[in-house]
């Protein structure tokens, strides 16, 4: 499943520019496994459970501090968790070893996900005035 990113955004308060940083820091990592995956579906998502964790962690203290949580912000992060969930949902539990067919399946799944993530990343940047942030993340090293 796919949730399209809102078209714009543009923090309404000091506490959604808060959560939208927040955001971007988490989001700039989460999408692939790292180094360390052991060849596992249920470990290659486990990035993207901990990022629901966050996702949670970050809406909630908005919903806290803002005085009028703004319906957009709520969107952007709702979209990530729908997509994040359903690639979770098929490969939380696979602890099975990767053959070629599963690992296109897997890959085309962290892709999707990983698509909006950067759509909701350039977003984020371009809005929250840390565009310069995105483009030196995006940099090779």
């Amino acid at each position: 499943m796919y949730w399209p990113v809102p078209a714009s955004w543009t923090p309404h308060d000091e506490a959604e520019l808060v959560a939208g940083w927040r955001l971007w820091l988490e989001l700039s990592d989460r999408a692939w496994p790292t180094a360390a995956w052991d060849g596992t579906p249920a470990d290659a998502v486990r990035r993207l459970r901990e990022l629901l964790t966050a996702c949670d962690d970050i809406e909630t203290a908005y919903r806290e501090s803002a005085a009028e949580p703004s319906p957009g912000f709520r969107r952007l992060v709702q979209g990530l968790v729908v997509t994040a969930s359903t690639a979770i949902g098929l490969w939380w539990d696979d602890f099975d070893q990767l053959d070629s067919e599963r690992a296109a399946l897997l890959h085309d799944d962290l892709a999707r996900f990983a698509e909006q993530a950067e759509q909701v990343l350039r977003l984020l940047a371009a809005n929250g005035g840390w565009t310069g942030l995105d483009e030196a993340r995006r940099r090779p090293a």
